[in-house]
């Protein structure tokens, strides 16, 4: 295959895209290990119809290989009865007393399906010629056990799909959920997979080892064109899938997070959607890294293994059969690709291959195709750390490109205080103007947000551009940007990245240097200056934490609880000499250790992470005790808001007359007491 020049660098860039947009190896496995917990959760405390049940959590969500919020939950539950039934291969382990189900196949029976006979209760003896409720009379007279059960139909709101019932809920988020059984043993048709030879050594063979110790399981659906599908069980190897890809490293990770984009914007909208699924991507990825070295799958070389890829499946598709990975002699084509279907796809990928990777222009999630197209424009010597472009000349003069300049503008006019700090011709030292600009980006980063969601339609261009902004803002100081960033992944539902952030925060959150009071604290600074030989900008970005401040132009991208603190005038003070009350009126600022308790309260709150929740909020009230803060009305603000959330409406209100006593005056308390007076009467009167 012949490798256009351009390859290892685009594969590069888009590898760095991946990481950005929320595929790198740490949140990778931050998502993978919440669901792991979630899964843990359920299977110790969920019931259904008063029968203990287990549920175990598949699909792209397990494997973190989800596209944003719209992907489902696929659930398989199993019935927790393994005490009074089991399913065997063979009657060596039948015990009595035990409802046991025989996995049987016949020349009927097509590769990787099974019926499940029922057996004698007293005896290892096969039922005939008996007929019940869920368990019918095969071609053969065996009382084999009827898939058309789709489980429990919990609501009106349920849909069956296939096995599964498809539950959709306010959010938007769908879950799939299969009922099946499971069997401990290891399947006779899939043992050449435990043999098979393979040369380059994946997977492992304690991999395989613990695969072969996962166990299988039997859902209830039969092939498409068998005439006995209402009987047959198909046997999947779901939890081996999900260790395989578990072992995927960081560049085929990626490469299959691609795959599964090309097949979504590019293949189903021509072919359709039930016709390649991600479940054959997923084979020709297995497939693949099983018969390739290691060394092809690096950063350089991504673009070519996607290729590689797309010409596996083009080739299966010419043939009509694509392998089972665990059972080749299963064609998962059947009933799904034949015909005028088959053709087409086969056309797609064709031209799919001859572009070359242009294709991944057109990849709209995240933006990343325009995102790539912008990347691979600029020079080839990047430069990694965005701190050195901060620092460089070259940034002032960005700023004035076309293309936000009207914006800039429009932001200066909004909020004249940081003009003087970006002017060429200021007497500021050079230095100091390095750190305002990195402030100024995270506000023009948060009005550019705002500005794009005030539409009818989100300007993802605009959302885009501003998070380019709010990262550059981020290496302002040890806190303020990163809690700004971490407020927009929030914003966007990016709760992973958001939680990414906050680490980060609280891993580097050091010696404060921009509240100090004391002189001691001081002497101490200066003496950390002379021994690590700081610079201004040195200092400020590694030892110090500013105040968070959002402007009026910054509203929509602002959480919802500091919006009072930027309308919270009366009007009395207007002409005022005090500076405090000329400008701070319209800004809610607020210290960034209390915030950055806030936004993990959130961030927690959206992932329902209860403990952890709980923690942040106790973590607040501590700062608010024994802190000395300069903006001690708006964290008690704050803490009202979450505590209001919480459900202490009494709570809140102390806290918020307490913030009153603070400040009498142009305090966003009066506006939260007036809608916590309005929340509490509307409890009262639903209760009546």
């Amino acid at each position: 295959m012949d490798v256009p020049d351009y390859y290892d660098e685009v594969s590069v860039r888009l590898m760095k895209l991946l990481d950005k947009s929320g595929y790198a190896e740490k949140a990778r496995w931050k998502r993978i290990e919440m669901w792991i917990q979630h899964e843990k959760l359920h299977n110790t405390t969920l019931t259904c119809d008063e029968q203990q049940e287990r549920r175990y959590i598949f699909g792209s969500q397990a494997e973190a290989t989800d596209m944003g919020i719209e992907s489902d939950i696929d659930f398989i539950i199993i019935p927790d009865f393994e005490d009074r039934v089991t399913v065997l291969q063979d009657l060596q382990s039948w015990e009595p007393g035990l409802t046991t189900l025989l996995m049987i196949t016949d020349n009927t029976t097509p590769p990787g399906y099974v019926k499940l006979q029922r057996m004698y209760n007293n005896a290892p003896i096969p039922v005939y010629n008996k007929q019940t409720y869920r368990f019918v009379l095969d071609a053969y007279g065996r009382s084999v056990l009827y898939n058309g059960h789709k489980g429990v139909k919990r609501d009106e709101a349920d849909i069956h799909h296939g096995p599964a019932n498809t539950n959709y809920y306010r959010t938007g988020i769908s879950t799939d959920v299969v009922f099946a059984c499971r069997a401990l043993s290891w399947p006779y048709m899939a043992l050449e997979w435990i043999t098979r030879n393979r040369n380059h050594s994946w997977p492992s063979q304690e991999t395989i080892t613990v695969i072969q110790q996962s166990g299988i399981l039997l859902v209830p659906v039969g092939q498409p064109i068998s005439p006995e599908r209402h009987l047959e069980w198909r046997i999947s190897l779901s939890f081996g899938e999900k260790i395989l890809v578990w072992q995927f490293s960081s560049s085929q990770y990626k490469c299959y997070v691609i795959l599964k984009m090309i097949n979504k914007y590019f293949i189903k909208p021509k072919v359709g959607n039930n016709v390649l699924t991600s479940y054959h991507c997923k084979t020709c990825m297995f497939y693949l890294i099983e018969s390739t070295p290691a060394t092809l799958w690096q950063p350089q070389n991504l673009l070519t293994c996607i290729e590689l890829c797309l010409r596996k499946l083009r080739t299966w598709v010419e043939e009509g059969n694509c392998p089972n990975y665990f059972i080749p002699e299963e064609n998962m084509f059947l009933g799904k690709v034949y015909g005028h279907l088959q053709s087409n796809l086969v056309n797609v990928l064709h031209d799919l291959i001859i572009q070359n990777g242009k294709y991944l222009t057109g990849i709209t999630i995240f933006n990343i195709g325009q995102k790539l197209i912008r990347a691979c424009q600029s020079p080839v010597a990047e430069i990694d750390n965005e701190q050195k472009q901060l620092d460089s000349t070259s940034f002032t003069v960005s700023l004035l490109q076309s293309r936000i300049k009207h914006a800039w503008f429009k932001l200066l006019e909004d909020d004249v205080l940081i003009n003087p700090f970006m002017s060429s011709s200021s007497m500021v030292p050079q230095e100091i103007c390095t750190i305002i600009r990195s402030f100024c980006c995270s506000s023009l980063g948060s009005y550019l947000a705002s500005k794009s969601c005030q539409e009818e339609v989100t300007n993802q261009e605009g959302l885009d551009l501003a998070h380019e902004f709010l990262l550059l803002g981020s290496y302002s100081d040890v806190a303020s940007g990163k809690l700004k960033l971490a407020a927009f992944y929030l914003m966007q539902n990016n709760v992973m990245l958001a939680e990414n952030i906050l680490n980060n925060i609280v891993k580097n959150y050091t010696f404060l240097v921009a509240n100090v009071q004391t002189e001691n604290n001081k002497d101490i600074i200066v003496l950390k200056i002379e021994d690590e030989n700081l610079s201004t900008t040195d200092l400020v970005r590694n030892y110090s934490a500013f105040p968070v401040p959002y402007l009026r132009s910054e509203a929509r991208c602002t959480p919802r609880a500091l919006i009072p603190e930027m309308f919270r005038s009366t009007g009395s003070y207007q002409g005022s000499q005090d500076p405090e009350i000329d400008y701070m009126q319209s800004w809610a600022v607020v210290d960034p250790k209390l915030y950055l308790h806030f936004v993990e309260y959130h961030c927690f709150h959206l992932q329902y992470k209860i403990p952890q929740k709980m923690a942040a909020l106790e973590n607040m009230i501590w700062v608010i005790r024994f802190e000395d803060l300069e903006h001690k009305d708006t964290a008690l603000n704050l803490l009202a808001y979450c505590l209001k959330q919480e459900g202490f409406l009494v709570d809140a209100y102390k806290v918020l007359s307490r913030s009153v006593k603070l400040r009498n005056h142009n305090n966003g308390a009066k506006w939260q007491i007036g809608c916590l007076i309005n929340t509490a009467f509307g409890c009262l009167g639903s209760r009546c």
